[in-house]
């Protein structure tokens, strides 16, 4: 067996920030997603993420909660994981088509969380304002698919 090529171990932009989505993704599963309260001028919001709408999934609807874990934690870190093992040669190429499938199955999450946004607003029996959380969410997500396929245009 050869031995690994010391290039692949240097530190490029796009493995940094690779990286970085390992510490950017637990941040955007606390930060707040959304602010949501009663539509009466006394109340005020509160704010939820992904977490805290993980927790309360798993009081109401066990089979959802284990769907919207998978996608919204598991699916993002294994991704990540999986294109720096590609990146750093630890890892074939060709698994590069299942972990962009991971990065679009993370991506259904944001789309369901603005879908449930605008239907809230829609009736107007709740306030709701979305938080900075769900942009680092979306911009970790969108972040992973390009990394990817900078990853799959260098092969």
């Amino acid at each position: 067996m050869l031995p690994p090529d010391p290039h692949v171990f240097a530190m490029t932009p796009l493995k940094a920030l690779n990286l970085a989505l390992l510490v950017l993704f637990p941040v955007a599963w606390f930060a707040p997603l959304l602010h949501a309260g009663i539509n009466l001028p006394l109340f005020g919001t509160e704010a939820i993420s992904v977490v805290s709408g993980l927790q309360a999934l798993w009081e109401t609807d066990v089979l959802l909660a284990l769907l919207v874990t998978f996608f919204a934690i598991f699916a993002p870190i294994l991704k990540i994981v999986g294109v720096a093992m590609i990146q750093f040669g630890l890892m074939r190429r060709k698994v590069l088509p299942a972990m962009e499938l991971l990065g679009k199955l993370a991506m259904a999450d944001i789309f369901l969380i603005a879908l449930y946004i605008v239907v809230v607003k829609g009736v107007h029996l709740a306030k709701v304002q979305t938080g900075w959380g769900l942009y680092l969410f979306t911009f970790c997500v969108l972040a992973s698919i390009f990394l990817s396929h900078m990853t799959k245009r260098r092969s």
